[in-house]
């Protein structure tokens, strides 16, 4: 007796994850007169962006929220844009490590130098956003060649001590004292007119399309750093800065 074919049907493959085509920093784009890149759309793998995290430092073990307050250690310091010029002494800075929830559903460790008068404070802001699972793509320490390296307009580190001037300023910024955060830049762009930065970030300007990681108005980030006295770049009004929270009111 022949046996007849089996008629069982093959197990349905589960389809894998699309593979990530878009690089951070590959493409510089034209610069403006003003020194800033040319404004383009958004490339359609950026209209709703949901990178994954690289780690830089070992991710947090468990769930739980951690993280630790310390002097800036030599080597985070050299690697960082403070130099004698900035406003603020070395030593007036504090090293943060704190856990936060990446775009890919993980938890990672992520870096920060601030102001050794908002450190503390700094510390249980993220930890409220952990909590809220609030995601962000990277959070590192800003390096000197991001100040010159020409604009590519995708960047997305939430960070907060830069030695800069303001935007388009030569008084200093909140950030060169480390009294300032900017939080996910490209899910919350600067604008000025027809100026957006980052500058292929147009397609977040239409606060109206929420997606994970923009931070609005009176939802748990801004409620967070209200708690601690900062204010939203958000409320103003030219420009509007929906990245920036500050210390200093600037």
């Amino acid at each position: 007796m022949t046996n007849a074919p089996s008629t069982t049907a093959a197990p349905a493959k589960t389809p894998s994850a699309p593979a990530v085509t878009w690089q951070v920093g590959a493409r510089p784009l034209p610069r403006r007169p003003d020194g800033f890149g040319e404004v383009e759309p958004t490339p359609p793998e950026l209209v709703n962006r949901a990178l994954p995290t690289k780690d830089l430092l070992p991710p947090p073990v468990g769930t739980a929220y951690a993280s630790t307050i310390s002097a800036v250690p030599a080597d985070v310091l050299a690697r960082s844009t403070w130099q004698p010029a900035c406003p603020v002494k070395a030593t007036d800075l504090r090293y943060l490590t704190m856990s936060f929830w990446g775009f890919d559903g993980r938890a990672h460790t992520g870096e920060m130098l601030v102001n050794t008068s908002a450190a503390t404070a700094i510390t249980q802001v993220f930890g409220q956003l952990f909590a809220a699972r609030f995601p962000l793509e990277e959070m590192r320490v800003t390096a000197p060649a991001e100040l010159t390296a020409p604009p590519t307009g995708d960047g997305n580190s939430t960070s907060a001590f830069v030695c800069r001037p303001a935007r388009g300023q030569t008084t200093w910024s909140a950030h060169a004292y480390g009294l300032a955060v900017d939080v996910n830049p490209f899910c919350n762009p600067y604008t000025q007119g027809g100026l957006v930065l980052p500058e292929l970030a147009s397609a977040y300007v239409d606060r109206a399309r929420k997606r994970p990681g923009m931070v609005l108005a009176g939802d748990a980030t801004v409620r967070a750093f209200a708690a601690i006295g900062w204010s939203w770049g958000g409320n103003w009004r030219s420009p509007t800065d929906r990245m920036h929270f500050t210390a200093t009111g600037h």
